[in-house]
């Protein structure tokens, strides 16, 4: 699913719940978390109380971030799905410096892992700029650095459909990368950019992480030998990235079960799969969704039916979207749903320093080893 700055501060149909969290076994507590570096591989930043015009996140919007514990995010700035235009990129990320520079005590651009770290110091969330679709660069390679030069630190290669890079994940004939996509994954590595290959085909995944010589991240999905979807990604190529040094991260979607409304249970089981496969320095989080909670009412029911009609008729809307599936996992649906992760996952019997691998060190890792520190 794309997460575009719109999107991000789009908090009238959010409300807050009260933190299920409770007390953590022992292992993993409070203190444990607040010390973990807490990083969503690609979802977005909330404030419920925002309205069309604010430039200033309002004050319960600034106590949800901060009390969420999050540490950084890696948030989407162009439209994918072979839409964005440059104009349309430059616009959405002219936007996000705009809001960062108007916020500026609560979050900042993160460049380097040390920009994440002072974030982390200061009490801030880093914004990591990414693009989820190559379309927008297309044959001009040098829109690579461009895009770097304004932020970009992440670049997905296809988007559910077919581009000049590869084929999406929704491409029946499962086509697997062009030369141009070879081409684009090795300047993505040339500019030490960070390689993204969720919504991919399986063949296009399988070739892009052969083809890379560096660590990639496939940031949001499923594993599919639990749920065969289409957006789900299968063993022989997760236990591939892992091979290569990359990380994995799990979302919080509808594509986990096939009823399309996953429990907190069903996902932490895709992550104990994933590190399974995968081992534990090579499994993160990539909600692809807000940090806020989600009020089900009329309105929010209406504006869902909209959403998925419109990416129905674009073509984009994988199997297991639909007008009454929210974009949740109902158990950790709160502004605390890491610090609820977390002590979900140590009632699983994961020890702590792998809950703190996974809640943002393996990510923290691959950052600095693709983006320098």
């Amino acid at each position: 699913m794309e997460i575009s700055r719109r999107d991000m501060l789009a908090g009238a149909a959010v409300l807050t719940l009260a933190s299920r969290a409770g007390a953590a076994p022992a292992g993993f507590d409070g203190k444990s978390y607040r010390s973990a570096f807490v990083i969503d591989g690609l979802g977005a930043i909330s404030d419920p109380d925002f309205k069309p015009g604010m430039t200033r996140f309002t004050a319960r919007g600034v106590a949800e971030m901060r009390a969420s514990g999050l540490t950084a995010v890696h948030m989407t700035v162009a439209n994918p799905g072979n839409e964005a235009t440059l104009e349309q990129a430059v616009q959405e990320i002219a936007g996000g410096d705009q809001m960062i520079a108007d916020n500026a005590d609560m979050i900042s651009h993160a460049l380097t892992v040390a920009d994440i770290r002072a974030a982390k110091a200061t009490g801030r969330i880093a914004i990591i700029y990414g693009l989820q679709d190559s379309a927008v660069i297309g044959t001009t390679l040098d829109r690579v650095a461009l895009f770097k030069g304004l932020g970009v630190r992440v670049i997905q290669l296809t988007y559910n459909l077919r581009n000049l890079s590869g084929d999406g994940s929704l491409e029946p004939a499962n086509g697997g990368l062009s030369k141009l996509g070879r081409a684009t994954i090795e300047r993505i590595e040339k500019e030490k950019l960070l390689l993204d290959l969720s919504h991919g085909g399986q063949r296009t995944i399988a070739e892009g992480i052969a083809a890379a010589k560096r660590p990639l991240t496939i940031s949001h999905t499923g594993c599919r030998s639990l749920h065969d979807n289409p957006r789900n990604v299968w063993d022989v190529e997760l236990k591939a990235l892992a091979d290569k040094g990359g990380v994995v991260g799990i979302y919080w979607m509808p594509f986990l079960v096939p009823s399309g409304k996953p429990s907190g249970d069903d996902l932490i089981r895709h992550m104990t799969h994933a590190v399974n496969v995968c081992g534990e320095d090579h499994v993160a989080i990539g909600t692809d969704g807000m940090l806020s909670a989600t009020v089900i009412n009329d309105d929010s029911r209406a504006a869902q039916k909209k959403f998925y009609d419109e990416r129905a008729a674009k073509g984009i809307a994988a199997p297991g979207e639909g007008p009454d599936i929210f974009n949740i996992v109902r158990d950790f649906d709160t502004h605390m749903r890491f610090r609820t992760l977390a002590d979900g996952l140590a009632r699983a019997g994961w020890p702590a320093a792998r809950i703190e691998k996974i809640m943002g060190g393996n990510l923290l890792r691959l950052y600095g080893e693709v983006w320098g520190a």
